[in-house]
């Protein structure tokens, strides 16, 4: 096993530590806004381990679909932020 292979496995393991810890926080999350930003998290630790799987297999076709799963996620974060409900009501 060369180098290279080793630290795409340490960027493998991070993402995962991330999305596990992304994970606990969605479903502990005591206000909406919490919840929010971590599926934000999530989806951003998601577009992260597509850059990285994208860099080990050197295809650069998956940058497209990055880029929309960013797009799709901010028109989404922005909504659910406009048009949710008070945790207080």
């Amino acid at each position: 096993m060369s180098t290279i292979d080793i630290l795409w496995l340490i960027a493998a393991g991070m993402l995962l530590a991330a999305a596990i810890l992304t994970s606990v926080r969605v479903l502990a999350g005591p206000t909406t806004l919490d919840r929010l930003i971590s599926l934000d998290m999530a989806i951003a630790v998601t577009m992260a381990g597509l850059a990285v799987w994208a860099g080990m297999s050197g295809d650069s076709s998956v940058v497209a679909t990055i880029a929309a799963i960013a797009l799709v996620n901010f028109i989404g974060s922005i909504a659910v932020a406009r048009f949710r409900v008070r945790d207080d009501q």
